[in-house]
């Protein structure tokens, strides 16, 4: 069948726009060579190092995959693509080690064929077959996994592997305004989802940093968080029911403001990254949409005194929609700051009421743990200051400068996780000095920045950006020595391997260490059950 995402063949109307195979965004948002290197040039200026050797990224024509292994049956054909692009495309998440690899045009494993089918038939059709024929099935939502989530299995185990696009699942397929909710497919961008609700005046109200590309399924299936800093911070918290398609059967639990009738049915269909089944649609909680929004910055002489801020804040009930503290460096690097103190931007937002009162008891809160207004107006019910703006542009603008950086030479690793407040300096001391260590002794340099993403009454969840030199050739070397290091300090700190970037392949080694194992083995009982021939995302959470 023809490439849906490849360009119109002759005739009339534009060609449609196409995410780059290698990377983030579309291919004509690709900077060009010159503004590639000014981006070299300034993160040098900025970090001492990178981008001394800026490379091209490759093209379509470059690619050199390995002939596909499956055919599909005649009457399954049009549901299948082989093209070098989709398999490209498909082949990877958004991790540095996923965008390094393809960079290089390194596909030793793509998947053999990709699946685009328009409804539950369809997936139970390919699911079928492939289960017949013994291949893997990887269900793909938007491909924004930074955790090795959508990747193909390596190895001889199958006779192939189909990667699931759902893509053609996109639609909010009812909205219930009495309720608040609204019944949406997994294949529906978030941006979409957003554009059907907004003639009903609703939101969905998640916005994670993969806003642009990610899907409702994706979301729900790795337990995404989104921007907002309290309260409902995961996609998790607004689901009334999943209904996913099963190598067994359909799975669909009752639509609930919440129950109490035994364990619940959805929380092992949400978080379950694909092994279990695929997640087709979902009743979702949704908002009005907010019109009153304040915010306010305040600046402070370390990271930890801002965390004792942010924890006050949050601890006295306030539930701010953004209570994001960034280090020094951190606030720097996105302008939001001069690099001599942490800053931490707050701010409330409302459908119904204006939001003054609330920002003024966080400030008067933020002003007694040692802060001073940032922006320097004294008015603490403000609009959006310039530190908030500067943050939320770099915020959004990150995937697309890792290519960039990637191109340039320059490591870029991130981690995430949550720990309680009685353990939360210790381990932040920690892995601040194991992320730079580790970075020093594989790059030569390093540069490491953190901020808290979400804060609870209980404890907090930090963010870690390391960058260093790479080395040609080694640079995945380099990411898992990185990676290790971190890795094992969470762990031995008693935090999570992750808090809201999902398992994977990445994060095994620590999950099953992690998870009780007795636990593990009922998981391994239900997905025998729902998968009897083990076929669904290999390799990812047990198997």
């Amino acid at each position: 069948m023809p490439d849906p995402q490849s360009p119109a063949g002759p005739g009339p109307g534009p060609a449609p726009r196409r995410r780059k195979f290698w990377g983030w965004g579309y291919e004509d948002e690709q900077p060009s060579r010159a503004d590639v290197l000014a981006i070299a040039a300034q993160a040098r200026a900025t970090l001492g190092f990178g981008g001394e050797r800026v490379l091209d990224p490759p093209s379509v024509a470059d690619l050199r995959l390995p002939d596909p292994r499956l055919a599909p049956p005649a009457s399954l054909a049009p549901l299948f693509t082989a093209s070098p692009y989709e398999r490209a495309a498909h082949a990877y998440g958004k991790s540095y080690r996923d965008v390094v690899r393809a960079f290089h045009g390194e596909f030793p494993h793509p998947p053999d064929l990709v699946a685009l089918p328009g409804d539950e038939d369809g997936i139970a059709a390919v699911l079928e077959w492939c289960a017949q024929v013994g291949a893997a099935v990887v269900p793909y939502g938007g491909g924004t996994s930074v955790v090795g989530g959508v990747e193909p299995p390596a190895g001889e185990r199958f006779a192939g592997t189909v990667s699931l696009d759902l893509r053609g699942l996109d639609r909010v397929r009812e909205v219930d305004t009495a309720s608040s909710a609204a019944l949406i497919q997994a294949g529906a961008l978030l941006p979409e989802a957003d554009r059907q609700l907004r003639g009903h005046g609703l939101t969905l109200r998640h916005y994670p940093q993969s806003y642009r590309f990610a899907t409702v399924g994706g979301s729900i299936v790795t337990r995404a968080g989104g921007h907002y800093a309290t309260g409902r911070t995961h996609l998790d918290d607004f689901v009334q029911s999943v209904r996913a398609v099963t190598p067994a059967g359909l799975w669909e639990s009752r639509r609930l403001p919440a129950s109490g009738a035994g364990p619940s049915p959805d929380r092992l269909m949400i978080g379950s990254e694909g092994v279990l089944g695929v997640v087709t649609e979902a009743w979702l909680r949704v908002q009005d949409r907010p019109r009153f929004k304040v915010s306010a910055t305040f600046a402070y002489p370390d990271f930890t005194a801002g965390a004792r801020a942010a924890r006050a804040i949050v601890r006295s009930g306030l539930q701010p929609a953004n209570c994001r503290l960034l280090d020094p460096d951190e606030a720097r690097l996105n302008q939001a700051g001069d690099g001599k103190e942490a800053v931490l931007i707050v701010g409330f937002e409302s459908a119904h009421h204006p939001q003054d009162g609330l920002l003024d008891q966080a400030a008067g809160l933020a002003l007694a743990h040692g802060g001073r207004r940032h922006d320097g107006s004294g008015d603490p019910a403000g609009p959006a200051t310039a530190a908030e703006k500067q943050w939320r542009d770099g915020f959004q603008a990150a995937p697309y400068l890792r290519d960039a950086l990637v191109a340039a030479g320059i490591l870029v690793e991130t981690f995430e996780t949550a720990v309680t407040w009685d353990r939360f300096e210790e381990l932040d001391a920690e892995l601040h000095r194991t992320a730079r260590r580790a970075a020093a002794s594989v790059c030569g340099a390093a540069a490491v920045h953190r901020r808290l993403t979400h804060v609870y009454p209980d404890g907090a969840a930090l963010y870690f950006t390391v960058l260093g030199p790479a080395r040609r050739g080694s640079e995945l070397r380099q990411w898992d020595d990185i990676k290790t290091a971190v890795g094992e300090a969470l762990l031995a700190g008693g935090a999570t391997i992750t808090h809201h970037h999902a398992v994977g392949r990445d994060h095994r080694p620590w999950y099953d260490r992690q998870r009780p194992d007795l636990f593990a083995r009922a998981l391994g009982a239900v997905k025998a059950e729902l998968d009897p021939e083990g076929i669904l995302n290999p390799g990812v959470l047990l198997g």
